[in-house]
């Protein structure tokens, strides 16, 4: 098993806006941000899971202040999710929101982050070498995800969205095949939900979470802004698949119009970036 380099969760549960502040059970933390907390919890239903997005209050800001901000912030992010949904780019569905209380409920996307399975199939490679076993580079797999990335980052910035945090841990793996659960951590499971220490799932579907930071923009810039930081994303936190993004573009090329300035434009992003690294 991996360990988690995520900082642990607080023992006590950050105060919950109404009415969940109410319900029981209580939605239980999953995730901890600057700007949002992050929940899962029900909806409508005991045996339909959702998500729970919770923008408290900030106390050093004014309280109309703050009160606008987080209003103007729930609602262009819900805004956007519909956007592309009713376009047909992978997101999660909007199920609630109230936006004076700066809460909005989401579909719960199951399976992993692609940030975890590509740390899981690392460790396994890993292992594989400390045992003397057969190198087995998962070439076709990886090459598919990336594909699979490209083209749903070419889907959403063809209908005119920018992502504004587009890194791995914000990609889903949603599972597609069946017979198999895809845990949190990237392994899949069969049918009794016996851990299967040999096979990581790269299949399924690739779905954008976490648009808090998204704009929609018809701006080349923007779009080749967005491309640059997964880019460096996969150069920082996968460096053994980085030379796959090239499948990204590729894919990003074939499903997005525009996307031959926008990759023009990216080259010139990445000058800047390297002047900047540069000078310091």
């Amino acid at each position: 098993m991996t360990t988690s380099t995520n900082p642990p969760l607080p023992t006590t549960t950050p105060n919950l806006p109404p009415p969940f502040n109410n319900t029981n059970p209580q939605p239980q933390l999953l995730a901890l941000g600057a700007e949002a907390h992050i929940y899962t919890t029900t909806f409508l239903l005991p045996s339909k899971k959702c998500i729970l997005k919770h923008r408290p209050p900030k106390p050093y800001r004014h309280p109309t202040l703050d009160t606008r901000l987080t209003r103007h912030r729930i609602l262009s992010e819900a805004r956007t999710l519909v956007r592309c949904r009713r376009e047909g780019v992978p997101v999660p569905g909007v199920l609630a929101l109230d936006a004076d209380n700066g809460w909005m409920m989401m579909e719960f996307v199951e399976g992993g982050t692609v940030k975890e399975g590509l740390q899981r199939l690392r460790e396994r490679w890993k292992g594989r070498m400390k045992e003397g076993k057969e190198w087995d580079s998962r070439e076709e797999e990886v090459k598919g995800l990336m594909g699979r990335i490209g083209e749903v980052v070419g889907g959403m910035h063809d209908v005119g969205v920018v992502h504004g945090d587009l890194t791995t841990s914000n990609l889903m793996l949603r599972p597609g095949r069946e017979g198999k659960i895809t845990s949190p951590d990237g392994i899949q499971r069969g049918d009794e939900g016996d851990l299967d220490e040999e096979e990581v799932n790269l299949d399924g579907e690739i779905v954008l979470i976490d648009f808090g930071l998204a704009t929609q923009s018809v701006h080349d810039e923007d779009k080749a802004v967005d491309l640059y930081v997964l880019e460096r994303a996969f150069g920082s936190t996968h460096p053994e698949v980085e030379e796959g993004f090239r499948e990204v573009l590729r894919a990003y090329g074939e499903s997005y119009k525009g996307a031959k300035v926008v990759l023009k434009r990216l080259e010139e992003v990445r000058m800047r970036g390297r002047k900047k690294s540069m000078i310091g």
